[in-house]
C-alpha cells in the first residue's frame, strides 16, 4: 500500500510539472508577428529651366614639320599668339587652361609591297586650351579671334552654368512638392488616409545642358552662336504611412 501512496504521488507530482511548464511555455510564446505597415511610395521629380551663363571653348594649334623641334618652334609661335589675343578680350589667366599636348611622328602611306620603307617625313605638334567665357555675349567674338591669331582646331563650344546648387536646391522643392500631390491625389482615389512621411531619399541631380552649337557666319564677321536653354532636375522618392 505505501509503495502504491508513493507511485501515486509521484504521478500527480509529475502530472502538475508537466502541467506547469506548459502553462509556463504558453504564457512565454510570442505573439504572431505583426502585419507589415501598409504605405504608399511615390516618386516626384522637379526641374528648373534657365539659360546658360558661361560658355567652354576648345581651342588649338596643329603643326606640322621635317623636325620635332620646329614643329614645336612654329607651333610656340602661334600659341604665343593666341594667348596675347586672349588676354586682349580681357579673358584671365585662370581661365585659360592647356587641355591637350602632343608630339607625334609622321609617317608615309603603308605601301604593301615595301612594308619596311615607313620611316619618319616628318614631326606634328598638337596644343590645344580650354578657354572658360564668363559673358555669353563674347563668345562669337573669341572664337572669331582665335581663329584669326593662330588656332587651326576646334573641339567645340559647350554652354554651362557656372553655379547649379541654387537651381538644384529649387529643384529639390519642387520634387518634394511634386511627390507630395501625387500622394494625395493616390490616398484620396483608394480612400485612405495619408499618415506621417517615414522616409525620403534623393535619387540624384540631372544637369541637362543644351548640345554645343555653333552656326556658321558671313566671311569677316564673328560665327553667330545660340546658348539655349539648360535644366537643372531632381528627383525624389517619398514613402508615406497609410493611417
Amino acid at each position: 500500500m505505501a509503495l502504491m501512496r508513493r507511485t501515486f504521488a509521484f504521478a500527480v507530482s509529475m502530472g502538475l510539472l508537466v502541467a506547469g511548464c506548459a502553462l509556463a511555455s504558453a504564457q512565454g510564446q510570442p505573439t504572431a508577428p505583426d502585419m507589415p505597415r501598409r504605405t504608399i511610395v511615390v516618386n516626384g521629380e522637379g526641374q528648373i529651366t534657365t539659360a546658360p551663363d558661361q560658355a567652354r571653348l576648345v581651342a588649338g594649334v596643329l603643326t606640322q614639320a621635317m623636325t620635332a623641334a620646329s614643329a614645336l618652334d612654329d607651333n610656340t609661335r602661334a600659341m604665343n599668339n593666341v594667348f596675347a589675343a586672349l588676354k586682349r578680350l580681357g579673358i584671365p589667366d585662370a581661365k585659360i587652361r592647356t587641355s591637350n599636348f602632343s608630339l607625334t611622328p609622321q609617317y608615309p602611306p603603308f605601301r604593301p609591297d615595301a612594308p619596311e620603307a615607313r620611316n619618319i617625313v616628318g614631326y606634328q605638334v598638337s596644343n590645344q586650351v580650354t578657354v572658360i567665357v564668363d559673358d555669353i555675349s563674347k563668345v562669337g567674338a573669341t572664337l572669331d579671334t582665335l581663329i584669326r591669331n593662330g588656332a587651326n582646331q576646334s573641339g567645340g563650344v559647350a554652354f554651362e552654368i557656372a553655379d547649379t546648387k541654387p537651381l538644384a536646391e529649387r529643384a529639390r522643392r519642387a520634387a518634394v512638392a511634386d511627390a507630395i500631390a501625387k500622394a494625395k491625389t493616390l490616398a484620396d482615389a483608394a480612400g485612405i488616409s495619408l499618415g506621417p512621411i517615414l522616409s525620403i531619399q534623393e535619387g540624384g541631380v540631372i544637369d541637362n545642358g543644351p548640345a554645343p552649337r555653333v552656326f556658321a557666319a558671313a566671311v569677316g564677321a564673328p560665327p553667330p552662336v545660340s546658348a539655349g536653354e539648360q535644366t537643372v532636375g531632381v528627383s525624389v522618392t517619398v514613402t508615406y504611412a497609410i493611417q
